[in-house]
């Protein structure tokens, strides 16, 4: 398969359970910004198990612990998901992204992940 999850290479994997592993973002938002991608080539985080949700979910909390207590400037996080081309889906297979945020890193952070259509973020 040529997809670009389903061939990671081994190096880049920073944490990993039974589904999922971690991979820090090739292009990331802001340092630490996290991909959790599941093992089996689903296409979107509606494809996925109702197990290999509770893992994620488990996954992305630990991750979360990791970086704030490596990082005290870390105050919050983003956490996203492009389902389909659409919404901005660039790989087609799954992964979610856990984006660290810091205060002051962007002006006025108000509407967060409305930004994805950015006439819409502020209201």
């Amino acid at each position: 398969m040529n997809c670009i999850f389903c061939n990671i290479e081994q190096s880049r994997i920073i944490d990993q359970d039974a589904f999922f592993f971690v991979i820090r973002d090739g292009y990331p938002v802001t340092e630490g910004h996290s991909l959790f991608i599941p093992y089996r080539h689903a296409l979107t985080w509606f494809d996925l198990t109702s197990e290999e949700h509770a893992a994620l979910n488990a996954l992305l909390t630990k991750q979360k612990k990791l970086l704030q207590e490596a990082d005290n400037t870390i105050t919050g996080f983003n956490i996203g998901m492009n389902c389909g081309e659409d919404a901005g889906q660039s790989v087609m297979h799954c992964h979610i992204h856990l984006i660290p945020r810091r205060k002051g890193d962007m002006e006025d952070p108000k509407g967060g992940v409305r930004g994805v259509i950015p006439h819409k973020q502020k209201y």
